[in-house]
């Protein structure tokens, strides 16, 4: 039997959509603190929503290249992962890890063979890491664009090397990434979205579907 997949939902901004991701068998559900992003929940907001899945499942704060504020008020509402989707460097990623206490799942945006030589450098200093599409040059934030990378660039890194995969993934293509890219887990944002930010319950429940599909 080949390990469970973890299958992550990120961009949850509401009561009823964190349901139906929980509903629907989201392993993890993961909330933007990134003022920036069309996802963007507030503090009072992430305390509700993460209080609301205590105990039903794993939590995960997305932050981009917080100060040390951030981190401590974001640890303080105790969720399972924060979630680094900047520029941060292994030896920040540690030291948010050290300070807050909190698992640390390491986002690092892949275009080029570059890029996936330095994904070793992380796998120390996060808990986990999480492959995504490098946005655009010039794109105003981190993630949840839509677009895909050549995952044949992935075939460069060590087999033994446990990872998320992230990046344009859809409910029509996912099935196809987990086939040929063998990850761990999985993550969509856009890729269930009707609008920037507009979650739907229906696509979130056939994304999922079509994940456990292609893992099982």
């Amino acid at each position: 039997m080949p390990d469970p997949l973890v299958v992550k939902i990120c961009g949850i901004k509401t009561p009823a959509l964190l349901d139906a991701a929980i509903d629907s068998g989201a392993d993890i559900v993961g909330f933007m603190h990134v003022e920036r992003s069309p996802r963007y929940v507030d503090l009072e907001t992430l305390q509700e929503l993460i209080s609301q899945a205590r105990g039903r499942v794993e939590t995960c704060v997305v932050l981009v290249n917080p100060d040390n504020s951030t981190v401590m008020e974001v640890a303080a509402l105790s969720p399972d992962w924060i979630q680094l989707h900047g520029p941060e460097t292994p030896h920040r990623v540690e030291a948010i890890r050290d300070e807050a206490g909190i698992a640390i799942l390491k986002a690092l945006g892949i275009g080029n063979a570059e890029d996936v030589a330095r994904v070793a450098e992380f796998a120390d200093a996060a808990d986990r890491l999480l492959l995504d599409a490098k946005p655009p040059k010039g794109a105003e934030r981190q993630g949840g664009l839509g677009v895909t990378f050549d995952w044949t660039l992935l075939k460069a890194l060590d087999p033994n090397l446990p990872f998320m995969l992230s990046g344009g993934l859809t409910p029509a293509t996912v099935g196809e990434a987990i086939k040929a890219v063998r990850p761990m887990g999985v993550d969509v944002s856009s890729g269930v979205e009707t609008a920037p930010g507009v979650k739907d319950a229906a696509l979130i429940r056939a994304f999922i579907d079509s994940a456990r599909a292609a893992h099982a």
